[in-house]
């Protein structure tokens, strides 16, 4: 049984990982509201006084980069991947688990064994692939992330199909439901845990990634990325305007962070729920 003394020890851990972990945020905010040499200088300094710059690099990062044109190439991949991603892989992990011949096992193992592939071994093919089959745009990068996303997805529905009782489909069926409306009315539904749970995990993914937008996409055209804009602002030669910098990583990350303090009592629910064994 805990004691006193010991659960203020275990608060006092706690709270000191929870400052370690929140500083990278709060270090960007703070630098985000100051001018461009105190950032150099003083970087740990309060944005009070001489230091405090107001909103300019917010003015100047969003002029500088089209920021909010990256913004809806960015809510548009993300919010679509998303979506094709948990409609195709509930589906597909729906007729892997209830279908079972040879197929279907070597399907699954397909899926899993994509988890374990690094993205390094196939991006240069890939981009050559993409460019070849003009997928170098928005739409384009919806497909590659419904490519790539599948492996995991796949994996945590399976889990979770597998505890789901296979009478309530067969009572389903006798009552004339089709397999398409016993899918959607019937078993995603129940599906609602670990479809949130990848969900958000697939937002993350997606929101942050720089590495694919950047090799299939490039910097030279009008589909940039946030990560993508957020990079440019890093310059050449050595030259970077960090005030501008950093109020755009605060622009880039809030609405992620929002999204996942909304949805982050999923995310467990999710996770063991689909960590079942058929």
């Amino acid at each position: 049984m805990s004691t006193p003394k010991a659960n203020k020890i275990y608060y006092t851990i706690l709270t000191i990982l929870v400052l370690l972990f929140i500083s990278p945020i709060l270090f960007v905010i703070m630098n985000s509201f100051k001018g461009q040499f105190f950032i150099s200088d003083a970087p740990f300094a309060l944005p009070i006084g001489d230091y405090f710059a107001g909103t300019t690099n917010y003015v100047k990062g969003i002029e500088k980069t089209n920021f909010f044109r990256a913004f809806g190439i960015s809510t548009f991949i993300t919010v679509f991947s998303v979506g094709a991603i948990i409609i195709f892989t509930s589906m597909t992990s729906w007729y892997i688990t209830r279908v079972k011949n040879k197929l279907t096992s070597f399907l699954y193992y397909m899926f899993v064994f994509s988890m374990i592939v690094p993205f390094q071994m196939v991006m240069f093919t890939m981009s050559k692939l993409a460019d070849t089959l003009y997928l170098n745009n928005p739409i384009g990068m919806v497909v590659l992330y419904l490519g790539f996303g599948s492996g995991l997805s796949v994996f945590m529905f399976s889990g979770f199909l597998k505890s789901i009782p296979l009478e309530i489909e067969e009572a389903a069926l006798i009552d004339g439901c089709t397999p398409l409306v016993t899918f959607f009315q019937i078993v995603l539904p129940i599906l609602k845990p670990t479809t949130i749970t990848i969900a958000i995990l697939n937002a993350m993914w997606i929101w942050n990634d720089y590495l694919l937008p950047y090799l299939v996409i490039g910097v030279s055209t009008d589909y940039k990325t946030i990560p993508v804009t957020v990079q440019f602002l890093m310059g050449s030669y050595g030259a970077k305007d960090y005030g501008a910098l950093m109020a755009l990583l605060v622009l880039s990350v809030t609405p992620i962070i929002i999204f996942y303090l909304l949805c982050q009592k999923y995310i467990i629910a999710g996770v063991v729920a689909g960590a079942v064994k058929g």
